[in-house]
């Protein structure tokens, strides 16, 4: 069976960037289990409550929620269960440094296949306050009717 090309998005964190600032993205591999990747093909999974961790030398992914396969067995996994992130050792220091020194925190921003892979893009994040956001929505409408009256002016209609 020839492999898979491309990127198939399976789930996106979209609530992210409104709560968040997102400094800087990187590309994680998952730990998974054979039920999970399953599960994950038939794309159900949900990166709402999920924030990534480290644990000694290693990072973590908590919260992810990937059900349970329909057609599993006994060997099911656990939906909640802890999974590893497999990044290589320059970059988890790098993380792990920028994590503990500046007060920010790892956010999952996409769960995705690439090339048959399993990967999930994490972001390093800072918590927006609520006025930040509030000017964020504000910048994001004035940007919104800037480019109607754009297009209205382009068709002639004004």
């Amino acid at each position: 069976m020839p492999r898979e090309k491309g990127r198939k998005v399976v789930a996106s964190h979209k609530r992210a960037r409104h709560d968040y600032e997102i400094l800087d993205t990187y590309e994680a591999g998952l730990a998974l289990t054979g039920t999970e990747v399953k599960s994950l093909r038939a794309g159900r999974a949900s990166l709402v409550d999920a924030f990534a961790q480290d644990r000694g030398r290693e990072l973590f992914l908590y919260g992810m929620h990937i059900p349970v396969y329909d057609h599993g067995t006994w060997t099911n996994h656990e939906p909640r269960r802890t999974r590893k992130l497999l990044l290589k050792r320059l970059e988890i220091d790098r993380l792990v440094t920028r994590v503990r020194e500046n007060g920010l925190t790892l956010v999952p921003l996409q769960l995705y296949f690439s090339d048959g892979w399993a990967k999930v893009e994490i972001g390093l994040a800072r918590g927006k306050k609520a006025y930040d956001k509030r000017q964020d929505l504000a910048k994001r409408d004035a940007q919104r009717e800037i480019s109607r009256e754009l297009g209205r002016y382009r068709k002639g209609m004004r």
